[in-house]
């Protein structure tokens, strides 16, 4: 039997670098047509491909991948770039960071990622849409607050209307996602079942953590970005960090542990014995936050629904 190849992809805005062991470096375009003969290939071939989460210029690849049914494996770029580090390379091209990724593949052999389905990626792209708007909108406010021209301040004021809207209008979209599926409508019940946990937190969660439910509360954690990192050296042992996993659910979820340890007896109570224990109120928070999830991801894999736990 055969050695699995693995190819690394380096994917950029317009264009991908693939480096195959046995056949070196080449480029093209990161364009659906371009993209479908490459998977199509990789697939007839069996090859692994090997490429990291890069913020959406990575779908295109994705999807023309799952489409020809080739095995791939969609890595988070921390890893891929402390792999690099490890390996001695200190450069960074697209090249170099093709050919890496292969040798992360071949070294490594991670997991297939599984396929995401049709209805998770309508919500995760609606989910998306949302926080673009809010974040417009956002920026709009602040414009307003500091403008004091009249007609500028009218543009600027009908234009927040404007993204109201349609902010109103994809959230009716995400709620019509989430109740055309059966298996998504459910887990949304459980997820809000928490106090503090809201529609969009669930959409959220359900959309850009579609582990949640599948797998242990410490790897929930890790990719949620809610691990703490130990930094020891020696006899000294240095304060615990937080940091990678994907930075969006990890704000969604610090605002969730932020009302539940309002609205809720379970999580008021955690969090206040661990500022009673003098921990500053952001490293609560953060804990609280962290304590959600394992919660949230229990619930989800037993199917259940949230029942306060009254502090003894």
């Amino acid at each position: 039997m055969m050695d699995q190849i693995y190819i690394g992809v380096d994917v950029a805005k317009a264009w991908l670098d693939i480096y195959h062991p046995a056949r070196g470096a080449k480029r093209i375009e990161n364009t659906p047509l371009s993209v479908r003969s490459f998977a199509r290939k990789a697939a007839r071939e069996g090859v692994w491909v090997i490429f990291e989460a890069s913020g959406g210029y990575d779908r295109v690849l994705r999807d023309g991948l799952e489409a020809a049914q080739a095995s791939f494996s969609r890595v988070n770029p921390r890893q891929a770039r402390d792999f690099a580090r490890a390996m001695g390379v200190i450069g960074k091209t697209d090249r170099v960071d093709a050919r890496m990724l292969a040798t992360f593949g071949q070294r490594l052999q991670p997991p297939q990622t599984p396929p995401g389905s049709p209805t998770r990626q309508a919500l995760l792209a609606q989910i998306t849409r949302r926080r673009q708007l809010v974040e417009m909108r956002k920026q709009e406010v602040t414009r307003l607050q500091q403008t004091t021209d009249c007609d500028s301040r009218s543009d600027i004021k009908s234009l927040i209307q404007l993204l109201e809207r349609r902010i109103e209008k994809v959230e009716t979209r995400i709620a019509e996602i989430i109740r055309s599926s059966p298996e998504l409508a459910e887990t949304d019940r459980q997820l809000k079942s928490v106090p503090g946990v809201g529609m969009i937190v669930a959409a959220t969660l359900m959309a850009e953590l579609p582990e949640i439910g599948s797998t242990d509360r410490r790897k929930i954690a890790a990719l949620a970005g809610l691990a703490p990192i130990a930094r020891d050296s020696g006899q000294r042992n240095g304060r615990r960090v937080i940091g990678g996993g994907r930075a969006t659910v990890r704000t969604v979820l610090y605002l969730a542990a932020l009302h539940a340890s309002r609205h809720s007896a379970t999580f008021r109570a955690f969090r206040q014995k661990l500022q009673d224990a003098g921990k500053p109120v952001k490293a609560a928070l953060t804990a609280t936050a962290r304590k959600l999830l394992s919660v949230l991801n229990s619930m989800v894999a037993d199917g259940s629904y949230f029942r306060e736990v009254q502090p003894i």
